[in-house]
């Protein structure tokens, strides 16, 4: 069975240059791709500049169809399991895996998952991706080049990602590797019951938790200082089932109504 490629998306934050465009959807393209979504780029109609158009070369198709929407959080809006690429260390974020454990983690998601989506999110070409970016992500991870120069230009890094998640995708058909083998073996979403909740579900559900939080007094909005990019990363590293995200929902109702002395939101929601 050929796996679905169609549930892979790649995402340029911010692209400035035209011609960093067309050669990600070409990268992509040659891998088996063609999901290519662009957050805010800084050159208008940047997909139909004549340097855009250039570099597609023959992947005219990926470019045209490219979506462009105004955040990362719209373009990680259906995706399930998302990766930051970025080649910078991190005080305070997601956990972090290289790019190759990054294709395995995906095979094993989309395998286990038949409505699952994956995203590998890319940064600016000059200052990469920000915390803000980071936070909306589920894992951080890197491509393990040459430690003295280790820059790669955005389109190259989405031809690395691109080729390490169609060999780990293919391979899996015939030879499953023992990594795919042990993740799969693990405790899943779906034996907790549901399927795996969209990034859209878990921001809404973060910020149905931060109301809760500051109505019981324990956050302070004046001074929030790190917590709630500490509560994202928790959620996001626990690998929430729609089931658990509305149960979570359900708590913030109740504690809500609760600090309100209005009546209690059904627990078992």
């Amino acid at each position: 069975m050929t796996p679905d490629f169609s549930r892979v998306r790649f995402v340029m934050t911010e692209p400035s240059h035209p011609g960093n465009v067309g050669s990600a959807a070409r990268a992509i393209k040659t891998m088996g791709f063609d999901d290519l979504v662009l957050v805010s780029p800084k050159t208008e109609q940047i997909t139909t500049q004549p340097e855009a158009i250039a570099l597609a070369s023959g992947a005219s198709d990926v470019l045209a169809a490219a979506l462009t929407v105004n955040s990362l959080q719209e373009a990680l809006a259906p995706i399930t399991l998302a990766f930051a690429l970025t080649a910078r260390d991190r005080e305070l974020g997601p956990p972090a895996c290289d790019i190759r454990e990054a294709a395995h983690l995906t095979q094993a998601h989309l395998a286990q998952h038949p409505n699952a989506r994956v995203a590998l999110v890319v940064g600016t070409e000059r200052s990469g991706l920000t915390n803000e970016h980071i936070e909306l992500c589920h894992r951080v991870c890197h491509i393990p080049a040459n430690p003295a120069y280790s820059s790669l230009n955005v389109s190259q890094a989405l031809q690395l990602g691109a080729w390490e998640l169609r060999y780990a995708l293919l391979n899996a058909q015939t030879a499953p590797n023992a990594l795919s083998a042990s993740l799969t073996n693990n405790r899943t979403s779906k034996d907790r019951g549901g399927q795996p909740a969209s990034s859209q579900a878990v921001q809404a559900l973060l910020t149905h938790w931060q109301e809760a939080l500051e109505v019981v007094g324990f956050l302070d909005p004046e001074h929030p200082k790190k917590l709630m990019p500490r509560m994202r990363h928790l959620f996001n590293r626990g690998d929430l089932t729609q089931d658990e995200v509305d149960m979570w929902r359900g708590v913030c109702t109740a504690m809500i109504a609760t600090a309100r002395g209005t009546k209690q939101g059904n627990p078992s929601h």
